[in-house]
């Protein structure tokens, strides 16, 4: 584990050493990075975001402002260029630092972002589409009764929890503990605060990145339906998209071989 402090002067913390590392940043948004701990890869280093794990609550919460703490972290760490993966909503936090700091970006790896800086919508349609694929598990009755109710309108707690089992390739214990992780909710609400970022410009940046990218989507992704993972994927210029069959939204947790594989980082 290391700290270092960020230009507000928060203390932060990671955890992992390597000479050359991929720094990962968690998504949820603003889950603590210890959910990452099993990722299937050599010489990570996770980041705990500012208000989640071992880091201070302190400060905005807001995703732009959260850059700079990625930056402070490669400042502290002596890189030149970082090697950057972002899960999920931290595959936002990574292509706004991509945007705003290319010549210090060696490498990106995004898995499972989020399509919401990039204002690609994902439709109920998209959703249903990979949804019924699943009809043969056991839990599957009622896992779709929950996303009927939240189609309809019903946005509580209740019907969210049924359909816990679609963001995952296996619904067994490992899938079940990811569920259960520790989130900053406070500081989820702030993460994509008004003014954040504009998906417009962001995309317009995104088409002049120059910078080695790799975009891996899991199948039975409802989060990022496939259609829409390769829609995001064509942003990239020269982006290397890969689908994981049989995984979801924690794809290293459905099948860590085949996820190594398809980065091509077999530890």
């Amino acid at each position: 584990m290391g700290t270092f402090t960020n230009s507000d002067g928060v203390g932060l913390v990671y955890h992992g050493e390597a000479a050359d590392p991929l720094i990962c940043l968690p998504g949820g948004p603003m889950q603590a990075s210890s959910y990452l701990s099993g990722l299937p890869l050599r010489d990570v280093i996770r980041l705990d975001l500012r208000g989640t794990g071992e880091s201070e609550k302190a400060g905005s919460y807001r995703v732009d402002h959260q850059v700079d703490d990625v930056e402070a972290l490669r400042r502290h760490l002596g890189l030149e260029k970082l090697r950057l993966l972002g899960h999920s909503a931290g595959g936002t936090l990574a292509i706004l630092y991509a945007t705003r700091f290319p010549r210090h970006v060696e490498e990106l790896v995004l898995v499972a972002p989020s399509p919401r800086v990039v204002g690609i919508e994902v439709t109920d349609d998209d959703r249903r589409a990979v949804a019924v694929q699943r009809s043969a598990e056991p839990w599957y009755a009622e896992a779709i009764e929950g996303f009927e109710q939240i189609w309809a309108g019903n946005f509580s707690g209740e019907a969210f929890a049924k359909i816990a089992p679609f963001h995952h390739g296996r619904w067994d214990d490992a899938a079940r503990a990811l569920e259960d992780h520790p989130r900053n909710d406070e500081a989820a609400a702030e993460f994509y605060g008004e003014g954040a970022f504009d998906p417009a410009q962001v995309r317009e940046e995104l088409g002049k990145l120059d910078v080695p990218t790799v975009f891996l989507a899991g199948a039975y992704d409802v989060g990022l339906p496939a259609n829409r993972a390769r829609e995001y994927a064509a942003l990239i210029p020269g982006a290397r998209f890969e689908l994981q069959p049989g995984a979801g939204h924690f794809p290293w947790v459905d099948d860590p071989r085949n996820f190594a594989e398809l980065l091509q980082r077999i530890p």
